[in-house]
């Protein structure tokens, strides 16, 4: 379950920092469409192949939720991520465990003293990591912040009703085809109503721009999907409030990302926020 939610982490860390770098040359919903039609074609040869539609049940209506959820989650963020700093943006929106974990002990899990501690010092150490420039000078501006939150709370939802929408592998896999057909639908609808009215859909640089992203958009839309997956899965193997905070670890490889391809300053305490979340991780480990 560890390893699972770690890479849970992982993936969703470096799905964030590349739909990031691609909502500053990309219209942010044309970025969340194109890259979860993407992922949901990829996925649908997988149902295919695994006859995972034979799963299909009553559980699907949460995959469906999620689904609707999902793209205005996704939207918020990827204009956060456009708007602010990432190593900042990127843990705040990780206050969206806080929707899981309260769901998870509602339903009646009960974690032990090691793993409490452990999830109070990683979640500590990924606010941590965002750095102290949320006020003064040079402080984040008010319209990433309330981005940010819708976010937050976007993702939490996305988060708890995943976990509950299948209970087979192959179950998964059908879930998550359903949850990208309905990114798809929700944020199609969302993308032509703003053509309609005046939005862009298309960079400055034109289709061939957009054509020019599509491997990176493929690469987001699959991790994203990826990272679900095993969110899920590690959200079955273990207690749910364990596997949440291990994989909202994210944005400490965000801002890892932001620092090595963008020269994003880390700052003292975003290292030493990246070290309190390691030693949670460590505590929930071995609790």
């Amino acid at each position: 379950m560890v390893a699972l939610a770690l890479v849970t982490s992982l993936l969703w860390g470096l799905a964030d920092f590349g739909g990031g770098l691609l909502t500053r040359r990309l219209p942010a919903l044309t970025v969340v469409v194109v890259s979860q039609v993407l992922a949901a074609g990829v996925l649908g040869v997988v149902v295919v192949a695994t006859s995972a539609w034979t799963e299909a049940g009553g559980r699907l209506w949460f995959a469906v939720a999620a689904g609707a959820v999902g793209p205005l989650a996704l939207l918020c963020f990827y204009r956060a991520l456009a708007l602010g700093p990432m190593g900042v943006v990127s843990p705040l929106a990780a206050t969206a465990l806080a929707v899981p974990i309260g769901v998870a002990l509602v339903l009646g899990e009960r974690p032990g003293l090691w793993q409490y501690t452990g999830m109070a010092v990683a979640f500590g150490g990924v606010l941590l990591a965002g750095g102290p420039r949320l006020g003064g000078g040079g402080g984040v501006p008010r319209q990433t912040l309330v981005y940010t939150a819708g976010a937050a709370l976007g993702f939490g939802a996305v988060l708890a009703l995943i976990a509950e929408a299948s209970t087979t592998v192959t179950g998964l896999f059908l879930a998550l085809f359903v949850q990208r057909v309905t990114n798809v639908v929700t944020g199609g609808a969302a993308l032509w109503w703003g053509a309609r009215h005046g939005v862009p859909v298309l960079p400055e640089g034109g289709r061939s721009l957009l054509v020019a992203a599509l491997p990176s958009l493929t690469f987001v839309g699959l991790a994203d999907v990826a990272a679900n997956g095993t969110y899920a899965l590690a959200a079955r193997i273990g207690p749910t409030t364990v596997a949440v905070v291990l994989a909202s670890l994210y944005p400490v490889v965000t801002a890892l990302a932001a620092r090595g391809v963008l020269r994003e300053r880390l700052l003292g305490s975003q290292a030493a926020g990246a070290g309190l979340a390691l030693a949670g991780t460590l505590l929930l480990a071995t609790g």
